[in-house]
């Protein structure tokens, strides 16, 4: 349940509702942030679908943000000029406009928190991580 004035929203882990979204082997939590701030950012929380397999595709976002933190669990994600990083409990990465990635693997309690600007952005799939 959220509640909102003038901007302001409280959502609450009680109320949670989980949705399928852009990944198909993962379920969002949306934080009422988008609605709050009509449009500009998104903030969810991930978490593993079941019996879903990973696909691993690489892609981008176009972003203007995208910060990743790790609640619980780790994942593995590829990134573009970069080596394989591995994300656990307490990790963050900020993940640059463009950056082409993919994941690689997670493990099945995973949870993480996912904040993006602008609130609606485009993901193209990409050949490979390093262009």
């Amino acid at each position: 349940m959220s509640m909102s004035t003038d901007g302001f929203v409280a959502t609450h882990a009680k109320d949670a509702r989980f949705e399928r979204g852009l990944r198909a082997f993962f379920e969002y939590r949306d934080r009422g942030i988008a609605q709050s701030t009509q449009g500009p950012e998104v903030a969810h929380v991930i978490r593993a679908a079941q019996d879903q397999a990973i696909s691993g595709q690489p892609h981008r976002h176009r972003t203007e943000f995208q910060m990743v933190y790790e609640v619980q669990g780790r994942i593995e994600f590829e990134y573009e000029g970069q080596r394989v990083v591995r994300l656990e409990a307490g990790s963050c990465v900020h993940q640059p406009p463009d950056i082409r990635h993919r994941e690689i693997g997670h493990s099945a309690d995973i949870e993480m928190l996912e904040i993006v600007l602008p609130a609606v952005f485009k993901t193209e799939e990409v050949a490979t991580v390093n262009a």
